[in-house]
């Protein structure tokens, strides 16, 4: 820890209980966070927090077990909302006047659960849950549970209840098993889920492949040819995408960088696990895009060394030759995969960055994002510009616009070629 120099924080137009905004996917949808009586209530201001920062209204409902473990005044103040503790003649259950998106109960006891299952409604959770019950069965909200209990609590009577539960159209999120319990997952978990449940993109449950990262070449059994991409873009290009609800893969390269652990994803550690990987991936399942965002070695040592080259060794010649075009190999073998292909280059001016983008276009690809070294550079800030055949390049400033530029796209594309 350094020293601080008891300097005054920089001002900021937030005010005390707003958030800063890390996506839109909630914008506008209110959400009922239920709480029941077990500790990990402690940790539910976080999530009403995370929720908002997706752009959601949050209104939250206590039980009176629940207020052992939370305030009311944090809740208050982490919802910027007026919490419900009990029932009253403005009759709060039945959200008529602020229909919910949603109902999230997290966490979610044994008592709740299996007072949800026989439908009890005794108090200000379990008469809420019953109406938000009514409105599932009519299509016109989502309950999600998050269980939460010790895990000699987790007995067939629980399991029945759940599965019970599940086949009303319930959502179940899996808790986070560790120690002997069912613990509550990281607050950032919850929300990515709720966004799942919710979200009518077109580009839910498409079958989107997904890559990202270095594809090292190993030069002997230790050392490996690298770049120092990491593999931060396609991650939050696959992210933007799972948010929006897509069936989507996410093949990662070995780096210093790993993806959150709510994305299904797998790890390759050199080129060639990542060329079969990409292969058998699509042979497998119909996708029907492919997001290829790795940075694919171009070249490998003619051959591996066996062992490890003696650092004694003065001079070592390695020769190097062209490796296999993953694009190309998937163009050729799956003709009918729409495919989003990148393109980095280095002392090209803007102009020949496009033509090269677009002679790319011409050979059957759909998209290119195009970048260069020297404009990130300048800019402090990751540029890159999407090409397509029937538009004009359109500039994007930042990671996050261009996953969200890029998704926007699909969307598009999705209501027209693939619903």
């Amino acid at each position: 820890m350094k020293d601080w120099d008891f300097s005054i924080p920089p001002s900021s137009d937030l005010g005390d209980r707003d958030v800063p905004f890390v996506g839109n996917n909630l914008l506008g949808k209110n959400i009922a966070l239920l709480i029941t009586g077990g500790i990990a209530a402690m940790k539910t201001p976080l999530i009403a927090r995370a929720l908002r920062r997706e752009g959601a209204n949050v209104s939250a409902f206590v039980s009176k077990e629940a207020t052992r473990y939370v305030t009311l005044d944090a809740l208050e103040w982490s919802t910027n909302n007026p919490i419900v503790t009990q029932l009253t003649p403005v009759a709060e259950h039945l959200s008529d006047r602020t229909p919910f998106a949603v109902y999230l109960v997290a966490p979610a006891t044994y008592n709740t659960i299996n007072k949800m299952r026989y439908g009890i409604a005794d108090g200000v959770i379990t008469s809420t849950l019953a109406s938000a019950l009514g409105r599932m069965e009519k299509g016109k909200t989502k309950i999600m549970i998050v269980p939460t209990m010790h895990g000699s609590l987790h007995n067939s009577i629980l399991t029945e209840s759940l599965k019970f539960l599940y086949n009303l159209g319930v959502k179940i999120m899996p808790p986070r098993q560790d120690y002997g319990k069912n613990n509550i997952p990281h607050e950032q978990n919850i929300v990515v889920e709720v966004c799942r449940l919710i979200n009518d993109s077109p580009l839910k449950n498409i079958p989107i492949l997904v890559t990202a990262g270095p594809t090292p070449v190993p030069i002997d059994n230790i050392r490996r040819l690298t770049n120092h991409f990491t593999g931060q873009l396609g991650t939050k290009i696959a992210k933007e995408l799972y948010l929006k609800g897509a069936d989507i893969n996410l093949i990662h390269g070995e780096s210093s960088y790993t993806p959150p652990d709510y994305l299904p994803y797998q790890i390759v550690k050199t080129y060639q696990d990542y060329l079969e990987l990409v292969i058998n991936k699509l042979s497998n399942k119909n996708y029907i895009c492919g997001i290829f965002s790795a940075a694919v070695a171009d070249y490998q040592p003619q051959k591996i060394m066996l062992g490890k080259i003696p650092s004694k060794e003065k001079s070592k010649c390695i020769k190097l030759i062209p490796t296999i075009k993953v694009i190309e190999e998937v163009r050729q073998k799956f003709p009918n995969l729409y495919m989003v292909t990148f393109k980095y280059q280095e002392q090209v001016s803007h102009e020949a960055l496009i033509e090269v983008a677009s002679a790319r276009i011409k050979k059957g690809y759909q998209v290119v994002v195009a970048n260069r070294g020297e404009e990130m550079k300048s800019q402090q800030e990751h540029i890159a510009y999407l090409v397509t055949q029937n538009e004009s390049p359109q500039k994007m400033i930042g990671k996050r616009r261009i996953a969200t530029k890029i998704v926007e796209h699909l969307e598009n594309i999705c209501e027209l070629r693939w619903k």
